[in-house]
């Protein structure tokens, strides 16, 4: 009984294979009646053959094709929003020479750096020694943002916002909590002056207290202090 079930098991299994060769392989005169055509543009394997998909090489899937055309999408509308805390004109914000007294200032509070405009240019340049120029950059974002009071293009720049520094799509992806991230995808399609509020809150703690404590003790702090302490008239 055991070797008739097998023998009747590779009866089946040769069956099968058949049917699928069958299905598959085309026949020999199949074979010869395409050699004997001449060769038909967009054929492979004929002459004068044409690729079907001519040059467009991000249709190999679809999902390229929409990451492309997003991109394209993404680039002409940070293009009209003219909206970069100046980052794109850059390199940092306009202001005076600090004075011996504001550099003191500094290194009373994080307030007190943040609150000068040439504090924020000293700490910034020094962030992006450490790679983490993005939080500085986001955090201006957000003050000029939640300034505007112009309701016309504040879906148009809370979507610039979103796409430079909350997509983990974008190499200036800020470091945000999984509560704060979700709150603001949820509010995006239809963000307010406030959207981005506690993500600003989240970056200014971090700045405050992780690379903060670095910069008072960096050598760019402790230069510029000297610079200025070597300028200044002696009492």
């Amino acid at each position: 009984m055991g070797s008739e079930r097998m023998e009747m098991r590779k009866r089946q299994m040769s069956v099968q294979q058949e049917s699928a060769a069958g299905e598959t392989a085309p026949s020999q005169q199949d074979q010869q009646d395409q050699q004997d055509q001449p060769g038909q543009p967009g054929q492979p394997g004929q002459p004068g053959q044409a690729n079907p998909r001519g040059s467009n090489a991000c249709c190999f899937c679809w999902c390229c094709c929409c990451s492309c055309s997003w991109n394209e999408d993404r680039d002409e509308r940070n293009r009209k929003a003219s909206y970069d805390v100046k980052e794109g004109t850059s390199d940092c914000e306009d202001c005076p020479m600090p004075t011996l007294e504001e550099v003191h200032s500094w290194g009373q509070s994080f307030d007190k750096l943040m609150c000068c405009p040439a504090g924020r240019n000293s700490f910034r340049q020094f962030l992006r020694t450490e790679f983490s120029e993005e939080n500085m950059l986001f955090w201006l974002a957000c003050e000029e943002f939640s300034k505007d009071a112009n309701k016309t293009p504040v879906e148009e720049r809370a979507r610039v916002i979103y796409e430079d520094y909350i997509s983990i799509l974008s190499p200036k992806e800020v470091s945000l909590d999984s509560r704060v991230r979700e709150t603001i995808n949820r509010n995006i399609q239809e963000p307010n002056l406030q959207t981005f509020e506690d993500a600003q809150v989240q970056i200014y703690t971090l700045m405050q207290r992780d690379s903060y404590p670095r910069y008072m003790n960096s050598s760019a702090y402790k230069n510029l202090l000297n610079t200025l302490s070597e300028q200044s008239p002696e009492p």
